[in-house]
C-alpha cells in the first residue's frame, strides 16, 4: 500500500472541507427554517413541515462525514442525500447543469476529498 503524503492528505481534508462547510450551512439553515430556505422548500415542491427534518437528516449525514472513524459511513449516506436532491430538481425541470447535477458536484468533491486522505479507498475506487 503506497504512502500518503502531506499534500495529498492536506488536499483531501481541504476538499472535505468545502463539503462540510457547504453542507452544514444547508443543515443549518433547515434547522434554523430560515426564510429563503422555507422558500425555496416550498418551490421544490415540499411542505414546509418537512423542512426541519430533512436539516436534522443533512446534519446527521455531516456528522457522520466529519469524523475520521465515520466517514466511509457519511460518504455513503451523503450520496443517497444528495441523489434525493439530484432527483427533486430533475421532477421539478430544473436546469441540468446548474440545479440537478450540483448534488454530483457536491458527491464528487465529497468523495474526493475521502479519497486523497484514505489511500485503500483510493484503490477500491480505481479497481487495482
Amino acid at each position: 500500500m503506497e504512502a500518503i503524503t502531506p499534500t495529498r492528505r492536506w488536499s483531501g481534508r481541504i476538499l472535505s472541507g468545502i463539503v462540510v462547510l457547504f453542507l452544514f450551512a444547508d443543515a443549518a439553515g433547515k434547522l434554523l427554517q430560515v426564510g429563503p430556505v422555507m422558500e425555496g422548500t416550498v418551490i421544490l415542491g415540499y411542505p414546509d413541515s418537512v423542512v426541519f427534518p430533512i436539516g436534522v437528516l443533512l446534519m446527521l449525514g455531516v456528522i457522520l462525514y466529519a469524523i475520521p472513524r465515520t466517514s466511509l459511513l457519511g460518504a455513503i449516506y451523503l450520496t443517497g442525500f444528495l441523489g434525493g436532491a439530484c432527483a427533486t430538481h430533475i421532477r421539478i425541470g430544473s436546469p441540468l447543469f446548474t440545479h440537478v447535477l450540483f448534488s454530483a458536484y457536491v458527491a464528487l468533491f465529497m468523495w474526493g476529498g475521502l479519497a486523497l486522505r484514505n489511500p485503500p479507498l483510493t484503490l477500491l475506487l480505481i479497481g487495482r
